[in-house]
């Protein structure tokens, strides 16, 4: 009987370790750790993950998913970027000047600041990249056409973010907006879709 009821509760303490240890790996392959390795110019910015601070340069485990990092810096623009991490992986925190304090800095750091132009442009070109997928008509402007013109600018209704682009078609002549209208739409555009602000 002792015999029986020593095997019972050790069957019974087996099953709970087991499924301690498969609940202990089901959690940590649900949301495994990668590592990310920052590198930042200036390198004595301040640098925040998901708003808790982190060393500006080195390297720091996160969790799988996405992240917003932000940097600042007296005298250099702040800039805020979402990150997804999937596996482990790099990211570059460089930060511009807007104030004599921060260029001065880039006097004193020819090579950073060298560094820091160049990623300048990888941004710009990225970013060009994305707005020409997101709206080809792009690639169709400036266009002039008969009684009105149409030039890319900056989005009215989402003030300051550099993705969203409105599109200014000035009217020179009183048909220009119905010519405007059927030259988007023969073109395969939805003016539905798009911000369009018209001048005279």
């Amino acid at each position: 009987m002792d015999d029986n009821r020593r095997l019972f509760v050790l069957s019974g303490t087996v099953v709970v370790v087991a499924l301690i240890l498969l609940g202990g790996y089901l959690a940590f392959r649900g949301n495994p750790e990668h590592t990310l390795t920052v590198k930042s110019i200036p390198n004595d910015l301040t640098l925040t993950l998901d708003g808790k601070q982190i060393p500006a340069n080195g390297e720091v485990k996160v969790q799988e998913g996405k992240h917003t990092l932000t940097g600042e810096r007296r005298g250099f623009e702040t800039y805020t970027q979402t990150v997804e991490v999937r596996e482990d992986s790099s990211y570059k925190m460089f930060l511009f000047s807007n104030s004599a304090e921060g260029r001065t800095w880039e006097k004193e750091h020819p090579n950073e600041q060298l560094e820091a132009e160049a990623e300048a442009g990888r941004r710009f070109d990225e970013r060009n990249r994305r707005l020409q997928a997101k709206y080809p008509i792009l690639q169709e402007l400036p266009y002039i056409g008969p009684g009105f013109t149409v030039n890319q600018g900056v989005s009215q209704a989402h003030r300051g973010d550099p993705e969203v682009l409105a599109f200014y078609i000035k009217i020179t002549d009183s048909e220009g907006k119905k010519k405007a209208l059927e030259w988007l739409t023969g073109h395969g555009y939805k003016p539905e879709t798009l911000e369009l602000i018209y001048t005279k």
